[in-house]
């Protein structure tokens, strides 16, 4: 018994090969469809940069001991540090498309918010992980909504209300899977209810109002505000069964389809493939979710299991609302798909997740060999 754990142990390798080229396709999608409309696509080429980075990225990543996060003075600084650069938007940020969200440095520009996400992942992990037995005491909850309140509020503000809304769905989602009681559950509903009042009546924009009154009537203004919404889900739906051939969207190649690389990606994709390319899409990322909550469910201390589940979140959460604004069953808030879009900020907190799990996943697996042997042989 002992001779054949060690071979295992020898022939298993810390990274999930399966999760890996199951993002691969993804990508590819991506690519393609950013180069299908043009001769010479400015997207594309850029993307491929960020795309090699944000592969490099991950390697590096998957190969660091992550033990050391388990020290909350580090992720509290950490948490503070995109905190403060998040605050710093409203001095230096750059303002495109009437958000204040990004930072330029030069040729290239970076939106601190994708890094807030990964960083509220991990210090509510890590909270949750020491108080989990305690989790029905509302006190948690509170200091848990406090961590995500102060990047929420920040990114409402810039206007950003699509990573507003991933940061609200990224705490209630670990809240969930940590075991909030049922009247605690209750509790927050009548908050968000209150909350989105407030928002409506203060925060928000009057175009992202215009945006949430099309998602309850959407034909009510298709040459304005619905505009966005109408023109794709006429692109996902005249991709039939297997799709217009790569290149020959009609929406997209005549510009019918607004953004069609970034915020409408799936939609230009769904044209392009039918119904066939969009299961196949839906498959992959489904694959990559099952096979970062099998990680999840090994993770050596509940720290672990808690970051993966909230990398599920956070990508599921950006997949669901991404599809659903554009096929017009959720308001268009601008979020990319996960992967897919166009944009290096949100690829490289994506991948960087990843990394950091198969970091966890490396020691996560010695530890369970160490408890089957421990099992089946007894201790050495």
């Amino acid at each position: 018994m002992f001779t054949a754990l060690e071979k295992i142990g020898r022939l298993e390798n810390h990274l999930d090969w399966v999760l890996v080229f199951s993002t691969i396709p993804l990508v590819l999608f991506g690519l393609i469809t950013m180069n299908s409309f043009t001769a010479e696509s400015y997207y594309f080429a850029r993307q491929i940069s960020w795309v090699c980075f944000a592969y490099a990225l991950f390697l590096g990543a998957s190969f660091i001991d992550w033990r050391f996060l388990r020290r909350s003075s580090f992720l509290v600084f950490f948490y503070l540090v995109i905190a403060a650069v998040l605050s710093s938007l409203f001095i230096f940020g750059q303002v495109t498309k009437g958000a204040q969200s990004w930072l330029s440095f030069g040729g290239f520009s970076l939106q601190p918010a994708d890094f807030m996400k990964l960083a509220l992942i991990l210090i509510l992990a890590k909270y949750f992980s020491k108080r989990h037995i305690e989790i029905a005491n509302i006190r948690h909850i509170i200091v848990s909504g406090l961590y995500a309140f102060i990047p929420f509020a920040v990114i409402l503000v810039q206007p950003d209300f699509g990573s507003a809304l991933i940061i609200f769905l990224i705490w209630l989602g670990m809240i969930l899977v940590s075991g909030v009681s049922k009247k605690h559950l209750l509790l927050l509903i009548i908050v968000a209810v209150i909350s989105s009042v407030l928002a409506w009546s203060f925060l928000l924009q009057p175009y992202q109002q215009k945006r949430l009154l099309t998602f309850i009537h959407p034909l009510a203004d298709v040459r304005g505000a619905g505009y966005n919404a109408f023109q794709s889900t006429i692109a996902v739906g005249s991709g039939e069964l297997l799709g217009k051939g790569v290149g020959y969207g009609t929406q997209s190649r005549l510009k019918f389809l607004p953004e069609y690389q970034t915020d409408f990606i799936f939609a230009a994709f769904a044209e392009e493939w039918g119904l066939v390319g969009v299961l196949i899409f839906f498959l992959l990322f489904g694959i990559i979710l099952w096979r970062i909550a099998v990680t999840a469910l090994v993770g050596a201390t509940n720290f672990e299991t808690l970051f993966g589940l909230g990398l599920i979140i956070m990508l599921l959460s950006h997949f669901v609302i991404h599809v659903g604004m554009n096929i017009g069953i959720m308001p268009v808030t601008g979020l990319p798909m996960p992967f897919v879009s166009y944009g290096g900020s949100h690829l490289l907190v994506e991948f960087l997740g990843l990394g950091i799990l198969m970091g966890m996943r490396k020691y996560s697996l010695a530890f369970h060999r160490d408890d089957i042997k421990n099992e089946f042989i007894g201790p050495q």
